[in-house]
């Protein structure tokens, strides 16, 4: 091949890399039983792929050329330590004999090895800031700084927490598989909190240049599927639908230039009919099940915005009275504040600030840029300039993300203007 030729090649792994590398590792660590094993011979594969598939072409099945290679791969480099530890030999072995060479990789199975390393990421045996991190990197593959900056700790915690789970999973021998019968329902809410955190990281990424990273978001609502048609329980029902309907504005959210755009002034012909038709079937479901849980209120919330047909339509009263049933559940600060932004789209910006300015007097988000940017927000609609620019430089101090820096950048050029 060319140099032309071998550079596409270059651009394809790349993209197969960012594409499915994830589902790769996946299936890597259910065959190979390891995850430092598995990430090793992951990489080897596609440092392979670089190098033959210039010379010989792109196999007709890449993801399985992946997963094949690199599980020769671990299998040589564990017989080539076996020369050193005769422990080895035997698992090299195992490995050689559990899988055949003409295996089909393409099965349901594969398809749901990414939902079985979520149920071993979420093990109850791990602390609940090790499962997100594990699933984080693991399932999503951010890197242990993406992970540290999304909730505000340091790199090295992250990556201690992520060593320490590794380690556990492999002394406890935690099972590489999805749980059945009561320990099925015990993990779920685990397991709804992490495919969430992984929805939110594609719906407005922690930092980079873009908005949203749009692969994170569509995995989570395909796990969000599988899920529920695991466990069709209300809340499993009410994320997929939350996420449905959140998602269904993507197209409406940046403009052609990658600059955000506010709810209120997106394009609602660009949202997503099928997602919010079947988002809206998935709420109208839940209600009708009990209990109703945070996921499931939060999906009526985003059913209400789904349904109106511009922003002066918006049932602002009904959206707080929501908001009132999911705060009484779950008094997390971040909620109060949403809370707080619909009472000022109902009752006013004076009333709406009061509120933020309580919940910021406390501390409790002094480092969430969103809550000194809808405090600068309330302010400039109050004609409260000085006080606007200020919170305005607040938030723009705080977040990573290169839209909104610029969309706060904006506002703080039209308030000196």
């Amino acid at each position: 091949m060319g140099e032309e030729s071998a550079q596409d090649v270059g651009e394809l792994v790349e993209a197969l890399y960012r594409s499915e590398s994830r589902q790769v590792l996946a299936t890597l660590i259910r065959l190979l039983g390891d995850f430092d094993t598995a990430e090793e011979a992951l990489h080897d594969a596609f440092a392979v792929a670089v190098e033959q598939w210039s010379r010989d072409g792109v196999p007709s099945n890449p993801r399985a050329w992946l997963v094949s290679t690199g599980r020769f791969k671990a299998i040589d480099g564990i017989r080539r330590r076996a020369r050193f530890d005769a422990s080895l030999t035997e698992l090299a072995k195992q490995l050689e004999s559990s899988t055949n060479e003409d295996e089909e990789w393409e099965d349901d199975s594969v398809d749901d090895d990414r939902l079985r390393l979520i149920f071993t990421c979420c093990h109850p045996a791990l602390s609940p800031e090790a499962q997100v991190a594990m699933t984080l990197r693991e399932v999503c593959g951010l890197t242990t700084e993406e992970i540290a900056r999304a909730f505000l700790t340091k790199p090295a915690t992250v990556a201690q927490r992520i060593v320490r789970a590794k380690a556990k999973i492999r002394d406890a021998r935690i099972p590489y598989v999805v749980p059945s019968g009561m320990d099925l329902a015990g993990r779920l809410d685990a397991v709804l909190q992490v495919i969430y955190l992984v929805f939110n990281e594609g719906y407005s990424a922690s930092s980079g240049g873009s908005l949203t990273r749009h692969d994170f978001s569509g995995e989570a609502i395909r796990l969000g599927r599988l899920l529920a048609v695991l466990l069709p329980e209300p809340e499993s029902l009410g994320l997929l639908a939350l996420m449905l309907l959140q998602d269904s504005r993507h197209a409406a959210r940046t403009s052609s230039t990658g600059d955000l755009i506010l709810l209120e002034d997106q394009d609602r012909s660009l949202w997503n009919r099928d997602q919010i038709a079947e988002g809206l079937s998935l709420v109208a479901r839940t209600v009708s099940l009990r209990p109703i849980g945070p996921y499931s209120v939060q999906a009526a919330i985003a059913a209400v915005h789904a349904r109106a047909s511009n922003a002066a339509a918006t049932d602002w009263a009904g959206i707080v009275d929501l908001y009132d049933v999911l705060f009484r559940t779950n008094q997390s600060p971040v909620i109060e504040l949403n809370r707080a932004a619909a009472i000022a789209m109902r009752d006013g910006p004076a009333t709406g600030l009061s509120l933020i300015d309580a919940i910021l007097a406390r501390g409790d988000l002094e480092h969430y840029h969103l809550a000194h940017a809808a405090r600068a927000d309330l302010c400039r609609r109050l004609g409260r300039r000085s006080e606007a620019r200020a919170s305005y430089q607040r938030a723009l101090g705080l977040t990573q993300q290169e839209p909104e820096r610029r969309f706060l950048e904006r506002r703080l050029n039209e308030l000196r203007d």
